[in-house]
């Protein structure tokens, strides 16, 4: 597996990112079905996961897991949005949806915060056993979850959903880097506290 030891070289984080989504796309597909089945049945089985009355999930693009096929309609399900270089999140289950400036499909409606969520599945590019997340580069969920970093906030709890092709030995973390409380993935749940 890839170490990732230096958070301020932008060209090695690249180069890295491009290593693992390349490593995600040449999963085969019925292998990678395999797979998000196993990992979306191991995240329903989480305590916070069936507990949860908030929770945010995305949509897959490209060749991520793709948590959409969760969103049943007797739960309170929500979808990021960018909004100022931050995340909101609207109801999942909205009449309408447009496409942001990256091409993501988003809900139309009422904005809630991060902290109104009791679960957040975020998407990922990267991950190691410690919780650190190696994102898209945009920051959106370091921003938008950095209340996180202070001891009296309990929720939401950050879920990182991956394949196990993804998982590095090490990522350094950034001062502004928010860790994962938990990491599923087809062959396990990695608690990293």
């Amino acid at each position: 597996m890839p170490t990732f030891p230096d958070s301020h070289d932008p060209d090695a984080r690249q180069r890295l990112r491009r290593s693992l989504q390349a490593a995600r796309r040449r999963l085969e597909p019925r292998q990678r079905q395999r797979a998000t089945d196993r990992a979306l049945a191991r995240l329903c089985r989480l305590p916070e996961f069936t507990r949860a009355r908030s929770i945010a999930i995305y949509r897959g693009v490209g060749a991520e897991i793709d948590p959409a096929p969760l969103a049943d309609p007797g739960r309170r399900y929500f979808a990021p949005v960018v909004r100022n270089q931050m995340l909101v999140f609207r109801p999942w289950h909205a009449p309408m949806w447009r496409a942001n400036h990256f091409g993501i499909p988003e809900p139309v409606g009422t904005d809630y915060p991060a902290q109104a969520m009791d679960v957040v599945i975020t998407p990922l590019v990267g991950f190691d056993p410690a919780g650190n997340r190696l994102g898209m580069g945009g920051g959106f969920y370091d921003r938008s979850f950095a209340f996180l970093r202070h001891r009296h906030w309990r929720k939401p709890r950050l879920i990182g959903l991956a394949f196990d092709v993804q998982r590095v030995d090490a990522l350094a973390a950034a001062e502004w880097d928010v860790p994962l409380d938990a990491i599923v993935t087809e062959s396990g749940v990695i608690r990293p506290r």
